[in-house]
């Protein structure tokens, strides 16, 4: 993630938890203090400060979120580990069901 085209998230929620969330810092600390953040980092920092969002307003942040090959393998690795279905992965990240069968078609076959 120390690409120049990516932002730098950590100030980025830095700002915005001092601007509109400061109740919410401490919640948020131990994210913030490690050295890089990761994407799933950064789902469990929206999840903490945007999580009381109206179903529509989820929805509609849904449609531009994008993942690369290293979080979706870090997600699938994580429904190992907890040992969740498809369904409960996908509940869990906020994700489509038919999404999940299709990482895991395209790449699980080469884990």
């Amino acid at each position: 993630m120390n690409n120049l085209s990516t932002p730098n998230y950590k100030k980025i929620y830095t700002d915005i938890i001092n601007e509109k969330f400061p109740s919410k810092k401490e919640l948020c600390q131990n994210i913030l203090n490690k050295e890089a953040l990761t994407f799933l980092d950064i789902i469990n920092l929206n999840k903490k400060l945007f999580n009381n969002l109206s179903k529509e307003i989820k929805q509609e942040n849904q449609k531009y979120r994008s993942y690369n090959k290293e979080t979706i393998l870090q997600i699938l690795e994580y429904q190992v580990k907890n040992r969740l279905n498809n369904t409960q992965l996908a509940i869990h990240f906020n994700l489509s069901r038919n999404t999940v069968a299709k990482w895991k078609k395209i790449y699980l076959k080469f884990v």
